[in-house]
């Protein structure tokens, strides 16, 4: 039986497809906690392993007070 993606993956995996689509782009700030945990109805909790996951990786970048931002990656090609 195969195993369930568990939701932090899925929101991770959504976010990556909306940036590689061209939805998100350098420079574009995410949609809120908030607005993922409704889209995807879940907790702050998982919201923030996807999101910390993605800057952990350099995909996005937190700004205090500001919100969560996608990065750009073409200066470290």
């Amino acid at each position: 039986m195969p195993y369930a993606v568990p939701l932090w993956r899925s929101i991770r995996d959504d976010l990556r497809a909306q940036i590689r689509a061209g939805l998100l782009k350098p420079g574009d700030r995410i949609p809120t906690t908030r607005k993922l945990m409704e889209q995807h109805s879940t907790t702050s909790a998982t919201v923030r392993r996807a999101v910390d996951s993605m800057i952990e990786s350099g995909e996005l970048i937190g700004r205090q007070g500001l919100g969560v931002f996608v990065a750009d990656r073409s200066e470290e090609a």
